[in-house]
């Protein structure tokens, strides 16, 4: 069985977690790389892995690297997965995997000329719950979906020079939390959504500090999505359909959800495991590269991205009102 090599750019908190829950069959982590040798060497040493490069592109060139995941900065996003495309490496990149639709464009326009897979590392699309409800949506059984509310809140506090807060790092609530709300909208719709109206609050350095967004389809299925980095709030996705409605805790690596039906009956959906959620990423990503699957989920990606790129263009007109 042929074993797929990794390599890691950007070693981060996110990097760190992907490489402790790391544990797959079919691949390993081959190599990491930052822009210092001694991190990049204190990194291998921590997690065992047998080659640290202190320059990115030296590790591109290591013929034996066959999938780069990047979590470096967002704005750093597409520069790096270009570079790794043209090195002829496939791609797992974190959430939002760019800055606009026009950077997703280039990215997959490359990808698809060198045949290589290009993905977003975006729980809620790789979590087996999901397909599962999907399946169980898919029979009908629950009618035709009419509503989604997806909150997340979460209380950062108002440093300006956090990254949380900089826009120079690609800062606001909505490249940060918002993409996860936003995907868990876009899963459930039947198609792609317009935004209808979007209202945001900036923090003092002009970045999002909270919104809300009214998404409508041409089904007109309705989305609200809310966002906050001042405020927490319970990470509770509602998914309503005619004949009941499904709650998801914890919805970007959610492993059960509960449905109610207008009976008053109620039903336990359970799938896979919430401390998997980046190895299901990983699993998937393999299954893609061998052709066992479809590269459904980037162009649910694409889709997000266009709804943020969307709502951005609401705050700015509103700004100028």
């Amino acid at each position: 069985m042929k074993k797929y090599h990794w390599g890691i750019i950007g070693l981060g908190t996110v990097a760190h977690e992907f490489a402790e829950n790391f544990k797959q069959e079919t691949s390993e982590l081959t190599a990491v790389a930052s822009r210092t040798m001694e991190k990049a060497r204190q990194f291998a040493e921590i997690y065992q892995i047998p080659k640290a490069y202190g320059n990115y592109q030296e590790m591109l060139n290591d013929e034996k690297i066959d999938i780069i995941y990047i979590a470096v900065p967002n704005r750093q996003h597409i520069q790096h997965i270009l570079q790794a495309l043209n090195a002829n490496k496939h791609v797992l990149c974190e959430k939002a995997i760019t800055m606009n639709k026009d950077e997703l464009a280039k990215a997959m326009k490359l990808a698809q000329e060198k045949n290589l897979v290009l993905a977003e590392a975006m729980t809620i699309f790789n979590m087996p719950l999901y397909q599962q409800l999907r399946s169980l949506i898919d029979t009908n059984k629950l009618g035709a979906l009419k509503m989604i509310q997806a909150p997340f809140g979460s209380y950062k506090e108002p440093d300006p020079t956090n990254r949380f807060f900089n826009p120079e790092l690609a800062g606001g609530a909505l490249l940060d939390i918002g993409t996860y709300a936003i995907s868990f909208a876009r899963f459930f719709l039947s198609s792609q959504p317009k935004v209808i109206a979007s209202s945001m609050v900036p923090f003092e350095t002009g970045v999002d500090e909270q919104s809300v967004t009214l998404l409508r389809n041409k089904e007109n299925e309705l989305a609200v999505v809310s966002l906050t980095f001042q405020a927490k709030m319970p990470k509770v996705g509602i998914v309503a359909f005619e004949n009941g409605y499904l709650t998801i805790t914890d919805y970007p690596r959610a492993d059960r959800a509960e449905i109610f039906f207008n009976d008053g009956t109620r039903e336990w959906i359970k799938s896979g495991s919430t401390t998997q959620a980046m190895n299901y990423e990983v699993e998937n990503m393999v299954k893609m590269i061998k052709g066992e699957c479809p590269n459904r989920s980037l162009f649910l990606t694409k889709d997000v991205i266009e709804i943020m790129d969307n709502m951005q263009k609401c705050w700015q007109a509103s700004s100028l009102l």
